[in-house]
């Protein structure tokens, strides 16, 4: 519906020249703003580098193979394959061992001595740390190229079949909040009396329904979307356990148990809202639903933003509650757009204040997405040539050019509600109790429709069918009403198309990333001052298999926000899972801290934190605390110059 102001009646002609004006400017607003100087921010983790290279002949054998990345990814037992020409194991299938310093993200594999002369296969697949999963494949030859029977693998990591579902899924999870969240504020903002109405209630159960079973079937497909591409794997409960120790799969559980309140908050606001007749009583419903309602919603909204782009790269901190907002304002307008349409369609009793509200609700909606929306295009895009040149930036050219489209559609419709009357409601409602009184006039034979409960039935349907077509009949000779109908048709068409292409956004690497790939440049701030800081602290709790390292990289090692990284390597040198790892910094100098960190798992072994801000420079004392056991633990500490 409109994104503008009720309508006010100024000049027919200054209208459009003012509204083209205001879009013009917003659009480019948008594209100049993406074109301002800022440093990178990561999205998707892409491959920066290799030894040996893409391509390259070498010698003699090397001893490892090394991969780097943009970002920090999670990886498993297989996620770098070396292959032989003749396809068989080049590598000693051990899980990859993180070489990470500093900035770099680098892992590796070693390779079997005595390796032969040819051309060797190198294929990898990882998870990264905005969840997406990526892979790839690139040959190496020692001595000299040769044949080789191994082909590359032509189907990227989320691909085949599963993928198509899982992305499937994730469009309908898109489209159900919006059709969740904007129904329901639909409801309480604009039009209370939809609570009654049952196309209103099916729209949002509906939209519950489809959120729901959207969010099941990508918790169950997580595991082999990511590895196998296998539907049978879907239903692995040790593969299962797995996703529900990454940040996604958290995710999506919590999404889960947020849909169990949003459930009783929809039977609230169609049960004891609807039935609420005292006015008092149903304000102060209307302000508990409110912000019990937008609890939920902001918390669904949070499940996104804690699990894809906005919770990776520079300002995650204030990336993810922009994200938030983004989809709260997506959901008011393209949800209430929705609900409009069908109250137009299905619903006559909704009258022109309703749709007076809902275009002040619009107008804030695009005034809320037009400035987070700048924001994530900066932070994602960053240049005209990863604008125009990127498939990223190619989708954020068409997003816009749909939002532009819709707010010249929205126009009309703003058109069509300033001169929106409730005289056609007025007049249905005379019309319709004059054909009820007269149709209560008839009294002969009463007695024996009264005897007869199956005529008495038949007679009933065809009282509701006649005032069914009636009502339409009186609806659509509102030549204000059926042309608003029509524009909200068209506005609710371009905005599916503008949702498809918001989701698919969120799944394509951002331009930024694509290009730093592309030129083999690490996606990392540069810090101001100081740098990074990498730690190595001993531990030992005491109790079988107590004993173990704890490596400690903290990026770009400044004040203001910062990403640590933490690696637990066991006795044996190999990564080691403890059941509880906390961190603590304290800058005793100045008295402050200590300053608790909880950082998440990402794969055996590692964990990591974003956004972990350092409010001063200075000698920080950093406290680890490991515990191996139900009772084995130790705290250990080192301090290390930041800022």
């Amino acid at each position: 519906m409109s994104a503008t102001a009720p309508y006010a009646g100024p000049s027919p002609i200054r209208r459009p020249l003012a509204a083209a004006a205001l879009l013009a400017a917003l659009v480019s607003l948008v594209f100049g703003l993406l074109l301002a100087g800022a440093g990178p921010a990561s999205a998707h983790a892409a491959l920066t580098g290799s030894d040996p290279a893409d391509g390259a002949v070498v010698d003699t054998a090397p001893k490892e193979v090394t991969l780097s990345f943009s970002e920090a990814i999670a990886v498993g037992d297989d996620s770098i394959r070396v292959l032989d020409p003749s396809g068989k194991r080049a590598d000693t299938q051990a899980e990859p061992k993180d070489l990470s310093e500093g900035s770099t993200v680098r892992y590796g594999v070693a390779l079997h001595s005595g390796l032969p002369d040819g051309t060797y296969t190198v294929a990898w697949q990882a998870i990264s740390a905005d969840s997406h999963p990526i892979s790839g494949a690139f040959t190496f030859s020692i001595g000299a190229p040769s044949d080789t029977t191994v082909a590359l693998p032509s189907q990227e990591a989320g691909g085949g079949p599963v993928g198509v579902v899982y992305d499937i899924a994730r469009y309908a999870a898109y489209g159900g909040f919006v059709l969740l969240v904007g129904g329901s504020a639909f409801v309480l903002v604009c039009w209370p009396g939809g609570a009654t109405a049952l196309p209103m209630q099916r729209l949002v159960v509906r939209g519950w329904l489809t959120l729901t079973a959207a969010t099941l079937a990508m918790l169950l497909l997580r595991n082999p979307y990511t590895g196998s591409g296998k539907f049978a794997d879907a239903f692995d409960l040790a593969g299962l356990q797995s996703v529900l120790d990454t940040k996604p799969g958290a995710a999506l559980v919590s999404r889960l148990l947020l849909l169990g309140a949003a459930a009783l908050f929809i039977a609230v606001l169609f049960g004891t809202y609807a039935r609420r007749e005292d006015e008092r009583e149903k304000k102060d419903l209307t302000f508990g639903l409110a912000v019990g309602g937008g609890v939920v919603a902001t918390g669904i909204a949070a499940t996104w933003a804690m699990s894809e782009h906005a919770s990776t790269g520079i300002q995650a901190n204030i990336a993810m509650p922009v994200d938030v907002l983004h989809l709260l304002a997506v959901a008011a307008w393209l949800g209430g757009l929705a609900s409009l349409l069908v109250a137009l369609y299905r619903t006559p009793d909704i009258g022109s204040t309703a749709v007076r509200r809902f275009s002040a609700v619009a107008f804030g909606s695009v005034v809320v997405l037009a400035a987070t929306g700048i924001y994530q295009s900066w932070r994602q895009v960053g240049s005209w040539s990863a604008l125009t040149g990127t498939r990223y930036g190619q989708l954020l050219i068409l997003k816009v050019a749909l939002i532009a489209v819709l707010l010249a559609v929205a126009w009309f419709s703003r058109r069509w509600t300033g001169r929106l009357t409730d005289s056609a409601v007025a007049s249905e409602d005379v019309a319709m109790a004059s054909e009820d009184v007269a149709e209560e006039e008839p009294e002969s034979g009463s007695e024996s429709v009264s005897a007869d409960p199956e005529r008495a039935t038949q007679l009933a349907r065809q009282r509701a069918a006649r005032t069914a077509t009636k009502k339409k009949r009186i609806r659509d000779a509102d030549p204000q009403r059926s042309g608003l109908r029509r524009s909200v048709l068209a506005e609710a068409a371009v905005a599916v198309v503008l949702l498809a292409v918001t989701t698919m956004l969120t799944s394509t690497e951002p331009g930024r990333t694509e290009e730093e790939a592309a030129s083999g440049t690490p996606s990392a701030s540069a810090p101001a001052a100081g740098g990074p800081v990498n730690l190595k602290m001993p531990f030992d709790t005491g109790g079988q298999n107590g004993k173990g390292t704890v490596r400690i990289d903290i990026e770009p090692g400044r004040t203001g926000s910062n990403d640590l990284h933490v690696w637990i390597d066991g006795s044996d040198g190999k990564p080691m899972d403890v059941p509880e790892l906390k961190l603590a910094l304290t800058l005793e100098s100045k008295d402050i801290g200590p300053l608790p960190v909880v950082p998440d798992r990402l794969a055996e072994g590692h964990w990591s934190a974003s956004a972990v801000q350092i409010p001063m420079a200075g000698d920080w004392k950093i406290d680890v605390t490991v515990r191996t056991s139900d009772i084995d633990q130790v705290t250990i500490d080192k301090n290390a110059k930041i800022g």
